[in-house]
């Protein structure tokens, strides 16, 4: 019988550290370790993964590598879901793998492609921790997903998506003509599991996605299977620039205010994505990313049509619930 890959995984009660563990689990070849602090043992979700038979470790970046090691010796694979304001956690974790001989550390990426360098906070933050990671020397993976159709699709007239809504907004950037790139949440976990596996990702950033979509295509495809008309706003680079300054003030002031430094967040997506042109195939490319349909022609991942099908029946779930 094959050893089964182990698999450390830091995160698993956001919503992207979910959707690993479910596939890792449906896939059958791993032996799946949860980190999780110690505040954390009696939550819900992780008394759920303790009944589905899962290893919880308990540990605490915070308590620096040197307590990290001893939890990682037994490790191949470390997969970090970290929470978007806590990227800097994952150093100490860099730092353990290394001296615990982890032979692939896959950190909290998971956004849209996007070059470092002042355009999005998040990626300037997630690019502190790949550094680290080269200047340690350890192999790794890094995964982007584009953005999930779970926080894409617009609002309808009827209200008939408005249960599974994160962010009601029916404005597009620009003129509603530059492709991005989209994954459905729940694809994001079964990528992972195949991509771990494959010894081509080992050292690369890899992009995973369904469709390449403009917001008008967006648009048209929830018109048609809704058969609802959908208003179109539009909101020029120069006013997302506007709103973009503002949130950015708000949070100079208050580096703790949460709320602004989400509004910030989302003017920086809109202008990489749709202004600069940022999330596309052909700028991952460029970047150096692997294309997972490339590397894994056999796979049929959910498109946005078909999420779309499904949100209409109401099968999807909204995102964050009760967190935003």
């Amino acid at each position: 019988m094959a050893t089964k890959q182990s698999v450390l995984l830091l995160g698993a009660t956001g919503e992207t550290g979910r959707a690993v563990v479910n596939a890792l689990i449906k896939d059958g070849s791993f032996d799946i370790k949860l980190l999780v602090r110690k505040a954390s043992l009696e939550k819900p979700a992780v008394k759920e993964f303790e009944k589905q038979g899962l290893e919880i470790r308990v540990g605490n970046p915070a308590d620096g590598a040197e307590a990290l090691v001893p939890i990682m010796k037994d490790v191949h694979t470390v997969i970090s879901t970290i929470d978007a304001l806590s990227q800097s956690t994952q150093l100490p974790l860099v730092q353990a793998a290394k001296q615990a001989g982890v032979k692939r550390f896959v950190p909290c990426a998971f956004i849209t492609v996007c070059p470092p360098g002042g355009i999005m906070w998040i990626r300037d933050e997630k690019e502190t921790v790949y550094q680290e990671i080269w200047r340690a020397r350890l192999p790794y993976t890094i995964i982007d997903c584009g953005f999930w159709h779970q926080v894409t699709f617009p609002s309808l007239p009827s209200g008939r998506t408005a249960y599974a809504q994160m962010m009601p907004e029916n404005t597009m950037p620009g003129d509603g003509n530059t492709p991005t790139l989209l994954t459905d949440l729940r694809d994001v976990g079964t990528y992972v599991a195949r991509i771990i596996k494959d010894e081509r990702t080992l050292n690369k950033f890899v992009v995973t996605y369904s469709d390449e979509l403009s917001e008008n295509e967006i648009f048209d495809i929830m018109e048609e299977v809704s058969g609802e008309k959908i208003e179109r706003k539009y909101e020029t680079g120069e006013e997302i620039l506007a709103k973009l300054e503002a949130a950015s003030k708000a949070v100079d002031k208050d580096p703790g205010d949460v709320g602004s430094r989400f509004q910030m967040a989302i003017h920086q997506y809109n202008y990489s994505k749709f202004i600069r042109g940022d999330n596309t195939l052909e700028m991952a490319k460029y970047l150096g990313y692997l294309d997972v349909k490339e590397l894994y022609p056999d796979f049929k991942p959910i498109t946005f049509k078909e999420f779309a099908k499904e949100l209409l029946d109401g099968k999807i779930a909204r995102p964050y619930e009760g967190r935003f």
